[in-house]
């Protein structure tokens, strides 16, 4: 088991060849030690290979016949990684049973439940469960991830910044520490304290964080802001190119944010060309023309952009990832919508946000109209 998580903490830095083969190695262990052990370990096999509808498959046998699996909690993500909102559903009430079967005294599952509700948009539930694992057990990355959700939906500005720091300045080794610092850089731009942003996607995101940092910089030039340091073109191109550039909807769409800061038109075209004769549907219905809108809005075509993005409105959740994390695409519509002079589009599809946000910088300046993206 130990190396098995270890495989799950760090395998995103391993290549395929030395990851599968860890977990071969973890799994015939698991084998000769009991069925538990045994289950774990395929399902970290299955997540690390972002096979994630297999994974949540296997998680519902799991919990089946082992309630209230801690371990196996740490793999819950693979039901939103799915891109699928029946997944999403199942894997919310999943944890909904396993935390009233382990109760509020277990801080892994209090922590989880705290996470979904963030993800559902319940912030203020959130916070309430975010606290009590806190209190409970002050160093539950999950939890703190959760609260940094939960307050980005009520746009908290420096409180939430202050309490990652304080958190982060615990153990620099944390896990979470460059996503927890990106979620302080949103919290950044959304009190208009645009040199911190920039400052920690440069201090904290190195070359393998492209989604994070491709993700701080969009929104900067849609705030008409200066971006932090950017990505090596060549280097997305590779990752674009690699066995892993179209393996998973979401990782797809970061990169393809990394194109649009560079303002790389013509790759966005090409792109938007490959995911359109993808034969998944996610691919091809969702993927193929949010990257096209990107293409238009770097070229100067703002117009086509919002034809293309209101069509998809319903449909922005099977992109994958979280609800902070598939904003973004609401972000470059509203934007479009003011190049093009349509204020008040652009200022209703904002305006929940807005009202519901303490701090709204960010999206006040996605509001004004000032050079766009496109250089």
């Amino acid at each position: 088991m130990a190396r098995a998580l270890l495989m799950l903490a760090t395998g995103g830095g391993l290549s395929d060849e030395v990851l599968r083969e860890e977990l071969v190695v973890a799994h015939r262990d698991a084998q000769e030690a009991d069925a538990r052990s045994a289950s774990l370990v395929y399902g970290i096999f299955l997540y690390t290979h972002r096979q994630f509808r297999l994974t949540a498959d296997h998680l519902v046998t799991h919990f089946e016949r082992w309630p209230g699996d801690e371990v196996a909690s740490l793999m819950l993500d693979a039901f939103h990684a799915c891109g699928d909102a029946g997944y999403r559903a199942d894997g919310d009430a999943l944890v909904e049973r396993q935390y009233a079967l382990a109760g509020a005294d277990s801080w892994p599952w209090t922590g989880r439940l705290a996470w979904t509700r963030a993800e559902q948009g319940r912030a203020e539930e959130a916070l309430e469960l975010a606290g009590h694992t806190l209190a409970r057990f002050p160093r539950a990355g999950l939890a703190a991830h959760a609260r940094a959700h939960a307050e980005h939906e009520r746009g908290a500005g420096p409180a939430s910044t202050g309490f990652l720091d304080r958190w982060l300045a615990e153990d620099p080794q944390a896990a979470q520490f460059k996503h927890l610092n990106w979620h302080a850089a949103l919290q950044s731009l959304a009190c208009g304290d645009f040199a911190d942003a920039r400052r920690r996607a440069d201090e904290v995101l190195g070359r393998a964080d492209v989604g994070m940092r491709s993700a701080t910089n969009w929104r900067l030039l849609l705030a008409g802001q200066e971006p932090a340091g950017r990505c090596d073109l060549d280097h997305v191109r590779g990752l674009l190119a690699g066995p892993g550039g179209m393996a998973e909807v979401f990782h797809t769409f970061n990169l393809a944010l990394a194109l649009a800061v560079e303002s790389a038109t013509g790759d966005l075209e090409a792109l938007a060309r490959r995911a359109a004769g993808d034969t998944r549907p996610d691919y091809s219905e969702v993927l193929a023309p949010v990257v096209r809108a990107l293409a238009h809005v770097t070229a100067g075509r703002p117009r086509a952009a919002v034809d293309l993005l209101t069509r998809l409105r319903g449909q922005i959740d099977r992109i994958g990832g979280v609800r902070v994390e598939r904003e973004i695409v609401q972000d470059t519509l509203a934007r479009a919508l003011v190049d093009i002079g349509e204020h008040t589009r652009a200022a209703a599809l904002l305006h929940e946000r807005v009202t519901a946000r303490r701090h709204h910088t960010y999206e006040d300046l996605v509001l004004t109209p000032h050079a766009t993206p496109a250089r």
